[in-house]
């Protein structure tokens, strides 16, 4: 059996018409459903100006319609159903499962949800000094070895807790006033393998599982889906090129410039530099914040159409067990 769904608003100018689609619809055997969008925001965007509007079938009709077009739908849909019933999608066609609420529930809070985690990812991170420093080793360990598999975690490029300084950047940064990663560590930057398995002491703290820039870049990622669902997914997606300018670029030229420092031996010629924890938290947030915007609105137009489809079943679901 179909379902013949009327979405209205109270405003509408064609409020009579919507009883002689009701009339037609059980007539011609189909189970009528009303839906008022009023105060839904997702439904007064997708039919604004446009309602009422009818779905049956693949068919959509809005206002202005006259009764023998409703009646052309209902037939053509009735024809395409023909001898093709199958009584376990019928069973499912009145039937809202367990998956089916939870997936609902994805696509009206996915940012929140995505957020959460993100957030939960970075602020975990902080979790290992802590652990260090209550003297839990095996237990910190057990966290920097999970996180080394999404950060090089470079002492000179992490923040430390618990410590003199809240970092200590190598001598090629030139940031004076600061204890140096050689003079705190006694190594030299460029011996990498050292540097990712120095997580600090006693006198200068603990490293982060995560270093400065990935911690500004999970962390603005995850503000801006909050940001993002607190606007009622209203934000419109940001251009591709305005997300390269803003977002890549800015990283790209801050992260690669500093290769030709990490090595020894590296061909001649090359500037050689050290990015900043504050250029490296800048153009975090950028790439963060940038792809942020780039990406839940892409997301939203192709989680809407499952979200609306989802919805309009639970409605007839709800409507058809009241009566």
């Amino acid at each position: 059996m179909r379902t013949l769904s009327v979405y209205y608003s109270q405003k509408d100018a064609q409020g009579e018409v919507r009883e002689e689609v009701k009339k037609l619809t059980e007539n011609l055997g189909l189970v009528y459903v009303e839906v008022c969008v009023d105060g839904d925001q997702q439904l007064e965007e997708r039919y604004q100006q446009m309602t009422p509007v009818v779905l049956v079938g693949p068919y959509r009709i809005h206002a202005p319609f006259t009764l023998p077009e409703v009646e052309v739908a209902i037939k053509a849909t009735l024809y395409q159903d023909s001898g093709q019933e199958d009584p376990q999608l019928e069973k499912r066609r009145f039937t809202f499962s367990l998956q089916e609420r939870v997936t609902l529930w994805f696509t009206r809070f996915y940012p929140w949800f995505i957020s959460v985690v993100i957030l939960l990812f970075v602020g975990l991170s902080f979790l290992p000094p802590i652990l260090m420093k209550s003297g839990a080793e095996v237990a910190a360990n057990g966290f920097y070895k999970f996180y080394s598999v999404f950060c090089h975690q470079l002492a000179y490029r992490s923040y430390f807790l618990f410590g003199i300084q809240p970092f200590y950047p190598r001598e090629l940064a030139h940031l004076s006033d600061l204890v140096t990663y050689e003079d705190a560590s006694g190594m030299p930057a460029e011996n990498i393998t050292f540097a990712r398995n120095f997580r600090g002491n006693g006198r200068l703290g603990y490293k982060t599982a995560l270093c400065q820039r990935d911690i500004a870049i999970y962390g603005s990622l995850g503000l801006f889906g909050i940001i993002f669902a607190l606007t009622g997914k209203r934000i419109k997606v940001l251009p591709w090129y305005i997300w390269i300018i803003v977002a890549i670029v800015p990283i790209g030229l801050d992260g690669v410039s500093q290769l030709p420092g990490l090595a020894q031996g590296w061909p001649s010629g090359l500037p050689i530099r050290e990015s900043t924890p504050l250029l490296r938290t800048i153009t975090g947030m950028l790439f963060g914040l940038g792809t942020g915007w780039f990406m839940y609105p892409l997301m939203e137009e192709s989680i809407k159409e499952a979200r609306f489809a989802l919805q309009r079943k639970k409605t007839v679901v709800k409507q058809i067990s009241a009566k």
